[in-house]
């Protein structure tokens, strides 16, 4: 009897060991290997153990654990047009193509005609018109089999990718860790929400009822719903956490954007927030592995974030130094 509870006890001290192994093992995780060691990433990784632990004067119950993140130049790139603004040109051509009444506006003939410089030189109207048919001349249904089919096929010249692969990977970590930390991650952006949640689950693990954007007016009739092109919300600058605000109903105590259209959104999470917070700002400082750009960039504008946010303690991470990979598809 002595011997089989000595056995027994081996036993169970070996299961605890392993036990106590595994546990230092999942402690030692890295959970951003695709970030640079270094302050930002220790703060972000702080911020995430303090408000996760229970007991700490800086504990956030999970139902507060909200993060929001702007999409073009902050989960994905967006240079040197918006990934939105390039489908909503081949949609309106592949539509147009077929609508004679489309082809009276000489930008839209010239668009299906294959003269894409002309087109071009219409300008914000051309390039606004697009984005009005491409996404109200459809049924919601049959746009997103379009934004499908585009988006399994559709290259970037720049890159040559398939645009759902240009997803930043530190970014896709990011997301990753603070669901793992119990967070509910929403995508506020200036783009489409219609277009986003064509991809949002695939390349962020975010559901489509996680997506606030820029939305057109919906009509309901006869059991169908169609669109207006009239914007109903408009997702960018103030409209970001008026949307926040409006479909969330509460203020989120992470935010993470890339530009001064997503200023509001990070300073209504850092002002008069009762919950520990953090605000972020991507700075594209990288022109060997993306594109480097901000206060003079013709989309993406980084200016007043970059001279405001230190002051009202955002993050600035710099993508050169702090990501040790950027896109989604580097191995």
């Amino acid at each position: 009897m002595k011997k089989y509870i000595f056995i027994i006890g081996l036993a169970l001290f070996a299961f605890s060991c392993k036990q106590s192994d595994n546990t230092s093992q999942k402690i030692n995780v890295d959970p951003l290997p695709s970030w640079n060691e270094g302050t930002n990433k220790k703060a972000i990784i702080d911020f995430v153990t303090n408000i996760t632990k229970e007991g700490s004067d800086k504990f956030i119950p999970i139902e507060s654990r909200i993060a929001v993140f702007d999409n073009d130049g902050t989960l994905w790139c967006e240079q040197p047009l918006y990934f939105e603004m390039v489908y909503s040109i081949d949609a309106t051509k592949e539509i147009a193509t077929k609508s004679a009444e489309l082809q009276k506006k000489p930008e839209i003939k010239a668009l299906v005609s294959g003269d894409k410089a002309t087109f071009m030189k219409s300008g914000e109207k051309g390039v606004l018109e697009s984005f009005a048919i491409s996404h109200t001349a459809v049924s919601p249904d049959e746009f997103d089999k379009m934004a499908q089919a585009w988006l399994d096929t559709a290259t970037n010249a720049k890159f040559n990718q398939k645009y759902i692969n240009l997803t930043y990977k530190p970014m896709v970590e990011l997301l990753q860790y603070l669901r793992n930390n119990q967070f509910k991650t929403y995508i506020v952006s200036g783009g489409s929400s219609m277009f986003i949640r064509n991809f949002s689950q695939k390349a962020y693990g975010i559901p489509a009822e996680q997506i606030i954007g820029t939305m057109f007016k919906a009509e309901y009739k006869n059991g169908k719903i169609s669109l207006k092109p009239e914007v109903w919300h408009n997702d960018d600058n103030v409209g970001k956490p008026e949307g926040i605000y409006n479909i969330i109903g509460k203020k989120p105590v992470l935010a993470f954007g890339n530009s001064d259209g997503d200023f509001e959104m990070l300073e209504w999470t850092s002002t008069n927030n009762s919950l520990p917070n953090l605000s972020l700002l991507l700075h594209h400082t990288d022109d060997v592995r993306e594109i480097a750009y901000d206060s003079l960039s013709h989309i993406g504008q980084l200016k007043r974030g970059l001279v405001e946010g230190p002051a009202k303690g955002w993050m600035i991470v710099d993508m050169k130094k702090d990501f040790n990979k950027v896109f989604s598809y580097e191995k």
